[in-house]
């Protein structure tokens, strides 16, 4: 029998929307299952707090987080070593669309491997990682990766893919 996945979050907010649109406070808490919470916000185009996290980027934190997770088991499994992973990961959600959505989220790590790595697979693992990521298999979003290799500071290869 499969087994059903849960992920519970609590979120709380206080406040008063009495005050109107431009005035209520947008910051509140998230915790995820019995964690501690920490302090969330609108995105500050949208009268947030600039210095808390807002849910669009944890979107894109989701979608980095599991690709890494994802290339580092495929990785693993191929014998492949991994000595370093740097993601500088954007989402993008253009005004115009109706509704507005994140309409892309770009992955862009830099992987560095060690000394004497195989690279005639790293399309595939890197591919095979995106396939295996729960999190972009649940989005519409397009995710395009943009993946750097590096061996002792100069970069060895390049794998691009786009949904």
């Amino acid at each position: 029998m499969a087994e059903n996945h849960s992920y519970p979050v609590r979120l709380s907010w206080s406040g008063s929307t009495g005050v109107g649109y431009d005035e209520y406070g947008r910051a509140h808490e998230v915790a995820p299952g019995d964690l501690p919470p920490f302090p969330m916000s609108s995105d500050p185009h949208f009268r947030g707090d600039p210095s808390l996290v807002n849910p669009e980027q944890l979107l894109v934190m989701s979608a980095s987080s599991c690709q890494l997770l994802s290339f580092l088991a495929v990785a693993a499994r191929s014998r492949l070593d991994v000595l370093d992973y740097v993601d500088n990961a954007e989402g993008l959600m253009p005004e115009s669309s109706d509704p507005m959505w994140v309409t892309e989220i770009r992955l862009r790590p830099t992987v560095t491997l060690a000394p004497g790595s195989r690279l005639d697979r790293l399309e595939r693992l890197v591919t095979l990682a995106h396939q295996q990521c729960f999190i972009a298999n649940s989005l519409r979003s397009r995710i395009t990766v943009d993946a750097r290799f590096v061996i002792d500071g100069a970069e060895v290869a390049r794998v691009q893919l786009t949904d």
